[in-house]
């Protein structure tokens, strides 16, 4: 496997303004709202005919507004399994729910296949109700393999989620059409499903009503690109030994090759101590190391972890219950070594940064 967090390069143009920024959230529009302040679950309403501007720390590539999916033309349906739904807790970002995908479908007239097992769903509910949305997925098809990355928002928990897939495919072949597209997608969730509705909105421009959402004041964007932030290795914070399955590669896809490591479960030593999920993979991006995974220490708790960086620079994200006994992992003040031999995958130790 190999560390985790967008790579290094991760780049590729248009990454930042995507989730917001990078690591932190990037300046985006705040455009108006149809309801003088509104935007951000302060009861927003039906938003299903309007344009959606996000907050500007999680703008989804859509900074200047996200029109509604509808007044597109339906491409695609996919429809992922969820195996589990996880309540994270309240974390420094909002309130964090895990869901693990254990495959699934996709229809329709521009695309067919299947979804690869071992995907993550996240969603995260503000305190002023606005949700926000992010997963990632491989999509399987006759044409090849896909990486999909999703990022989405609603203004409260009864508005109609606006999902913004960002998929990469190789760049020819049939699949090559999902590179250039302008996709938005509705969202409908039971307890073991999750639809996507995909829109193709290329000939849709956003106009008026406009709902603008809006974070709280005073609390930090979830970051959307991998931590870039340096230091030296200080004290030994805990061990991963992390099980892999077997790696494939999409190549020659839109932001470059990747060579995709799936994580399959494996045990924590130290400070953390308990067990890895199976879920996630390392989601390598020309030679840089993107993981994406789930700890469960013994103690019931569950930690969110993004792990990435270029070789000999690896910088976790974690993201903890601010209540439990893990909260310290939340200061970003770690650094990762190098992925080396484990039992059944690699073991990896992270230190406190100085």
């Amino acid at each position: 496997m190999a560390g985790a967090g967008g790579s290094s390069n991760a780049g590729t143009a248009g990454t930042a303004e995507r989730g917001g920024a990078a690591g932190a959230g990037v300046a985006g529009s705040g455009g108006s709202s149809a309801a003088a302040g509104a935007g951000a679950g302060a009861g927003a309403g039906d938003t299903t005919d309007a344009t959606i501007v996000p907050d500007p720390g999680w703008a989804c590539g859509m900074k200047a507004g996200i029109p509604p999916p509808t007044s597109g033309k339906l491409a695609f349906t996919i429809t992922l399994d969820i195996k589990a739904q996880h309540e994270v807790g309240k974390t420094p970002y909002g309130d964090r729910r895990l869901l693990e995908v254990s495959g699934g479908t996709i229809s329709g007239d521009r695309l067919q296949g299947t979804v690869v097992t071992g995907g993550l769903e996240y969603e995260l509910t503000l305190d002023n109700g606005v949700v926000e949305y992010q997963g990632i997925n491989v999509l399987d098809t006759s044409a090849g393999r896909i990486y999909l990355r999703n990022c989405g928002v609603a203004a409260d928990k009864d508005s109609g989620a606006r999902i913004i897939p960002d998929f990469e495919a190789p760049t020819s072949g049939n699949n090559a059409f999902l590179n250039t597209g302008k996709w938005v997608a509705t969202r409908t969730l039971t307890t073991t499903s999750m639809k996507l509705d995909v829109y193709d909105v290329s000939g849709v421009t956003a106009g008026t009503p406009v709902v603008t959402i809006t974070k709280p004041q005073g609390v930090p964007p979830q970051p959307y690109d991998c931590n870039m932030t340096k230091g030296n290795q200080g004290s030994q914070v805990f061990t991963e030994n992390v099980t892999l399955g077997s790696s494939y590669s999409i190549n020659n896809a839109k932001n470059g090759s990747r060579n995709i490591i799936p994580i399959t479960g494996g045990t924590t030593t130290g400070k953390v101590a308990g067990k890895i999920l199976d879920g996630g993979a390392d989601y390598q991006l020309n030679g840089s190391f993107d993981a994406w995974y789930t700890l469960a220490p013994d103690d019931g708790e569950l930690i969110v972890v993004r792990n990435c960086g270029p070789s000999g620079s690896l910088i976790p994200w974690f993201e903890a219950p601010v209540d439990g006994q893990f909260a310290f992992l939340n200061t970003e003040a770690y650094l990762s070594s190098q992925p080396g031999a484990g039992n059944g995958g690699v073991s990896i130790t992270f230190y406190d940064r100085k």
